[in-house]
């Protein structure tokens, strides 16, 4: 799978959680790690600082997801 088709399969399994943020951030992280090109994408520091911060809403997981590229 190319990096963009992975991306949009970890986006659209993700967003299926929704609004279970906790459920559809553990399965775009999961998916993004699974990618050679994406295991280390700065999304996923992203998404650490706003756990951390306890910045975490709905609106706020759907931004940081469908905003990945």
């Amino acid at each position: 799978m190319t990096r963009d088709e992975h991306l949009a399969f970890a986006k659209e399994r993700a967003l299926a959680y929704l609004p279970d943020i906790t459920n559809a951030l553990s399965s775009f992280a999961s998916d993004m790690t699974k990618h050679e090109e994406l295991h280390n994408h700065a999304v996923l520091q992203l998404i650490a600082m706003h756990i951390i911060a306890n910045r975490l809403d709905e609106h706020t997981v759907r931004d940081l997801i469908e905003g990945t590229r």
